[in-house]
C-alpha cells in the first residue's frame, strides 16, 4: 500500500516525536523510507552554509536511529522553500506517503494557515499523515 514513504524532518519535537510512528508504518506495509530536510534559500550565505551543516548531522542522527529499528533510509537534503521541496520530492521518489509532525519549525508568524504542514496538505500528490 505503501511502498514509498516521506519523512521530511527538522529539528523540532514534532518531528521526533514522529519517528514512532513513522517506524511502525514503515515495518508494517515493508516500505522504503525517505528521509529529508530542507535548508531555507532565503538566508545569508554564512547562514545557509551553517544550516547545510546542521542538516547533513541531522539526517546522519535519524538514519542512525532508523537503522538500529531495522529500518533502511535513503536520505535527501535539498535547499527552497520546504513546502514546495517536499512535495517535489515526493513527486520524484513516487511517494505513496508523506508522515510530518503537525507544526515543526515551519510555523509562521501568521499562525498554522501559513505553516509548512499546512501548505504541504495543500499542495502534496499523495496522502500526507500529521503527526500531532
Amino acid at each position: 500500500m505503501f511502498k514509498n514513504i516521506l519523512f521530511p524532518i527538522d529539528q523540532s519535537r514534532e518531528a521526533r516525536e514522529a519517528v514512532a510512528v513513522v517506524s511502525n508504518i514503515v515495518k508494517t506495509y515493508e516500505s522504503k523510507l525517505y528521509l529529508l530536510s530542507v535548508v531555507e534559500t532565503n538566508q545569508e550565505e554564512d547562514a545557509v552554509m551553517s544550516d547545510m551543516k546542521t542538516v547533513a548531522q541531522l539526517l546522519k542522527n535519524a538514519q542512525d536511529l532508523f537503522s538500529q529499528a531495522e529500518i533502511i533510509a535513503e536520505v535527501i537534503e535539498r535547499e527552497g522553500m520546504p513546502p514546495f521541496v517536499i512535495c517535489d520530492v515526493a513527486d520524484e521518489i513516487e511517494a505513496n506517503l508523506i508522515i510530518m509532525g503537525c507544526r515543526g519549525l515551519g510555523l509562521t508568524q501568521e499562525g498554522v494557515e501559513d505553516s509548512v504542514t499546512n501548505r504541504v496538505i495543500n499542495l502534496a500528490p499523495c496522502p500526507v499523515l500529521v503527526v500531532p
